[in-house]
């Protein structure tokens, strides 16, 4: 099996993207891998700190690697919006494939420094694992928003800038990298999330020579994927849209047969609706 960097590259100058999606419980894993597996696509599950915290660090590697050793297929645990080194050297003992180590809020100068720190640390504990940096601010919430998030890079120039993206990437050593490019964490209610600056991911791809990661895929026009993944984005991150699928499905079962007890049940309809959000996501990334 190849590694996750090599499967990362392949995509790169294939120029399709794999699907980054988190998970807050077993449902929504299954729901993940049983689409990827039938669509035959490698896949990056996410587990943000606070997803960590209710499933388990250790127990959210133990359940990706149980189903990557089971079925022999090219699953992987990524350490999402890391934000700290002692949550990053947490997940990277726990044996996670990926870290996005977020320190975008902070300056530049800053953001270097601790980055740097977490590459090095990674690599003497695994060199296969893979190490994300960032720079630019879109947001932290995964939910349903009424307004943009207040100081969102969604202008030409406050977006994240060619210079900065290669400073910190020549610096660092990260293998990836994550720009706010217009995109947001969360969803939009009622109207699609920002336009894409796709010029700029094209030249910070270009500047930087590392694949790019797109944040904040939820609420993105199907038009701007496409866009993205051609100008050089290789993963992209999908969370709200399976939370808002969760929710709904579980209100529609608990409504329609309100004396089931049996979670198994109540939930069959949940696993599917996330399903439908994964393959949709999974067909367009990869041009299915």
């Amino acid at each position: 099996m190849k590694t996750l960097k090599e499967v990362i590259y392949d995509a790169d100058k294939q120029k399709i993207a794999i699907g980054h999606f988190n998970i807050s419980n077993i449902e929504a894993l299954w729901a993940i891998f049983r689409t990827a597996k039938e669509l035959n696509q490698p896949v990056i599950i996410g587990v943000s700190e606070g997803e960590r915290d209710f499933i388990g660090v250790r127990q959210a590697r133990a359940l990706v690697s149980s189903l990557r050793d089971e079925f022999n297929y090219p699953i992987w645990l990524s350490a999402d919006h890391t934000y700290s080194l002692e949550r990053a050297k947490e997940a990277i003992d726990a044996g996670y494939d990926m870290i996005v180590f977020d320190r975008a809020e902070l300056p530049l100068e800053e953001n270097i420094v601790e980055t740097k720190k977490c590459v090095e640390y990674a690599k003497s504990v695994n060199p296969d694992i893979v190490v994300e940096g960032e720079l630019g601010y879109i947001g932290k919430s995964s939910k349903m928003l009424d307004a943009i998030p207040e100081g969102a890079a969604l202008s030409e120039e406050t977006i994240t800038t060619v210079e900065d993206a290669k400073r910190l990437v020549q610096e660092t050593g990260v293998d990836l990298f994550s720009p706010a490019v217009g995109n947001l964490h969360g969803m939009l209610k009622n109207v699609p999330n920002p336009k894409l600056f796709t010029k700029r991911i094209t030249e910070i791809r270009q500047a930087t020579g590392v694949p790019l990661v797109l944040h904040g895929g939820s609420g993105i026009t199907d038009a701007d994927f496409v866009e993205a993944i051609q100008a050089g984005i290789s993963i992209i991150h999908i969370n709200t849209e399976l939370r808002l699928a969760y929710r709904n499905a579980l209100r529609e079962s608990l409504q329609s047969d309100p004396d089931e007890v049996a979670p198994y049940k109540i939930l069959k309809s949940v696993v599917q609706a996330m399903a439908d959000v994964t393959k949709k996501r999974l067909q367009l990334f990869a041009r299915l």
